[in-house]
């Protein structure tokens, strides 16, 4: 069950990010079919290559297991940013995500 997250989240976040399975193997330091390997199904990333998965999208472990935020990497920067404002616009930040919410 993990395991077929792991590989599914995987490929779900290199295809939003834009990058190849070739590409991604490429740019973690592996040979040509690395990704590709995990994605298929024929093998799991040990826990320090794991680890820099999640660096590559520039996402934490734990954001990487959130099943109901499809774009962390997105969600993590907006965080990131949120940190470097005023506690007045952060409120209206969150004023206007509940207006966008109310939208739908």
């Amino acid at each position: 069950m993990y395991e077929e997250f792991v590989r599914n989240r995987i490929s779900r976040l290199r295809i939003s990010k834009g990058v190849s399975e070739y590409q991604m193997s490429y740019d973690l330091g592996h040979s040509r079919g690395y990704i590709y390997n995990i994605s298929s199904g024929k093998s799991l990333p040990p826990m320090s290559e794991f680890f820099a998965i999640c660096n590559y999208f520039g996402i934490t472990p734990a954001e990487f297991f959130e099943e109901e935020n499809s774009c962390p990497e997105l969600v993590s920067k907006a965080a990131e940013e949120l940190k470097t404002l005023s506690e007045s616009d952060v409120r209206l930040v969150l004023k206007l995500i509940e207006r966008l919410k109310e939208a739908k």
